[in-house]
């Protein structure tokens, strides 16, 4: 009797020990009404039970952020990996991450250009920005600015399935937007324009030129006249920025400093705001990878 008893244990544990294991689910084509239909990944960390209630972080350019083969470039974020490791090491909580496709070349822009900054800016400016090219065969704008019909998608379908379909702690100190580059102009930007929605973003290596170059670029003016009048509360939110010193984020350098004297002036501290600046950190997934552990921690601190 008692071999077969220490049998079942074992098996229990090795049962248990499955548990252990993060996971990964997806939606192949999630269906919208404001954006085209795209792929939505979600992790789910160790442990992960109904009975327990978790803290959601949605995340743009989805598919850069767990899989490295199957991404454009061979690089990934490692958010599976990073927040399992965070976790283990009891320094932040339990959270849901919902990695959200991009719309590829065509739509990736439209959709992660504020709107509104957009929108204020000139006529003629805004008919020259339509017309820069990406490359010979593509403009950089292939679409309309669309980034509030993405933000809807986000918060009037993609978030309540989130809620529905996981156990989740739904208010605003519990959900969060991170992105990158463009990604990271999103997230400030939709915390501001639903700041009872998301209670903070983080935001690495910020396009704050909007396009590929800073010289008589009013673009950045844009930005930062829209965060002086849409500056979420500082009693109830919190950001988190970075740049690095290499390729891209070379146009950072100036103007994150503007960017973090608007959230400084407008009450925040260092217990809701935190801008970082990394020498030799390039433009790149690798980058943010090795550094995606800070905003993590900032956000769901254990």
């Amino acid at each position: 009797m008692n071999r077969y008893f220490i049998i079942l244990l074992l098996l229990l544990y090795i049962g248990g020990c499955k548990e252990d294991k993060s996971s990964l689910q997806s939606v192949d084509l999630f269906t919208s009404k404001f954006v085209e239909d795209r792929t939505i990944k979600i992790y789910l960390p160790p442990f992960y039970s109904s009975e327990e209630k978790y803290p959601v972080i949605y995340m743009h350019d989805g598919q850069m952020l767990f899989d490295s083969t199957t991404t454009w470039n061979g690089q990934e974020w490692g958010v599976d990996e990073t927040m399992d490791e965070l976790i283990s090491n009891d320094e932040i909580r339990k959270a849901i991450v919902v990695g959200i496709w991009n719309g590829g070349s065509k739509l990736r822009h439209p959709e992660y250009f504020p709107q509104k900054p957009f929108e204020s800016l000139d006529s003629i400016t805004i008919d020259s920005l339509y017309h820069l090219k990406r490359s010979e065969e593509l403009f950089l704008f292939e679409e309309k600015v669309q980034s509030d019909q993405y933000l809807k998608f986000i918060v009037d379908e993609l978030k309540p399935y989130i809620d529905s379909a996981y156990s989740t702690l739904s208010d605003p100190s519990n959900t969060f937007l991170v992105g990158s580059s463009m990604g990271g102009l999103i997230s400030f930007y939709g915390v501001s324009e639903y700041p009872y929605v998301f209670g903070g973003a983080a935001c690495l290596s910020t396009h704050w030129p909007g396009v590929f170059t800073i010289e008589n670029n009013p673009i950045p003016d844009a930005f930062f006249t829209y965060l002086e009048s849409n500056l979420p509360n500082p009693s109830t939110h919190r950001f988190y920025f970075d740049y690095g010193t290499e390729t891209l984020d070379m146009l950072y350098q100036d103007l994150q400093p503007k960017a973090d004297s608007i959230f400084l002036s407008g009450g925040y501290n260092e217990e809701n705001f935190l801008s970082k600046k990394f020498e030799g950190d390039a433009h790149n997934e690798n980058a943010w990878r090795m550094r995606l552990h800070i905003p993590l921690k900032f956000l769901i601190a254990k």
